[in-house]
């Protein structure tokens, strides 16, 4: 069963990702239409352009700078029986779902470190820039923050030794609840607050882009929302609300910068201000 599903995830890997992709990103685009959480302060054309045009830059860097991928390591540590998980005869699902998990904290903690290292919040930083937020910031990321992400990716699966379908399965659902937690969409209160205890929703993680230095560095997660609680970097809500809080950097307010050439060069001529953790 395994060999058959590994072949099948090595074969099309790239459709399926690209499918649930475009799927989630439409879906949540027509949702930010008829219920919107916020008005769009800036040029929603232009926005849309430079975060979508990221996604494809950030793609072709994958494919072109870095030799193998997350999956193709997976695959290559099963055959061999290498890493921690390999070295317990753990059923197959309980392997997928630990490595689903592992990798989750894993991002979590990459995550924190991108805001406490000063040169990786240089990278980092460009995702919080944008002056808005919906569906395309949660794509909106570095190529170099990409193929560092994929590179710690990488390392832990080839230590750790999780399966190529757990990879598939974290890529998708870190990838879908990405555009899910950054979709300017309105969900009732009731209802967030019984879906945060599964998942990073929208009003979760909207508080992660508040410019108050201290809502910036806290709600970390991107898929399950249990890291922030018992690590400590949990906040309920902004302290000035969800309508009125501003999104973005309090240093960085410049509408004109948020075309996909200057995000591509910010890192390197912003500066970092008094964001990064301990600064």
């Amino acid at each position: 069963m395994s060999a058959l599903m590994n072949d099948f995830l090595l074969e099309h890997e790239a459709a399926i990702r690209l499918t649930f992709f475009l799927g989630i990103l439409g879906v949540m685009a027509f949702w930010e239409h008829l219920a919107p959480r916020r008005p769009l302060s800036t040029s929603k054309t232009i926005r849309w352009f430079s975060n979508l045009g990221i996604v494809f830059i950030d793609t072709l860097a994958l494919r072109l700078l870095l030799p193998a991928t997350a999956v193709s390591v997976a695959l290559f540590v099963e055959e061999r029986h290498m890493g921690l998980f390999n070295d317990f005869a753990l059923p197959y699902w309980v392997s997928v779902v630990l490595g689903v998990i592992c990798l989750d904290l894993v991002i979590y903690l990459q995550h924190v470190m991108f805001h406490a290292v000063p040169a990786l919040w240089r990278l980092h930083m460009m995702h919080h820039t944008d002056l808005d937020f919906d569906v395309t910031t949660g794509v909106r990321f570095h190529p170099v923050e990409i193929i560092l992400s994929m590179g710690i990716k990488i390392a832990v699966v080839a230590l750790m030794g999780i399966s190529a379908l757990a990879v598939v399965l974290f890529e998708i659902l870190l990838n879908g609840t990405s555009m899910f937690n950054h979709g300017n969409v309105y969900l009732p209160a009731r209802f967030d607050r019984g879906l945060r205890l599964l998942v990073v929703t929208p009003e979760m993680h909207r508080v992660h882009h508040s410019v108050v230095i201290r809502e910036t560095n806290s709600n970390f997660g991107f898929n399950l929302p249990w890291w922030d609680r018992l690590l400590g970097t949990y906040r309920h809500q902004p302290a000035a609300g969800h309508e009125a809080m501003t999104i973005g950097l309090s240093h960085f307010r410049d509408p004109q910068r948020l075309t996909l050439p200057w995000l591509l060069v910010l890192p390197f001529i912003e500066k970092t201000g008094k964001y990064p953790i301990g600064s």
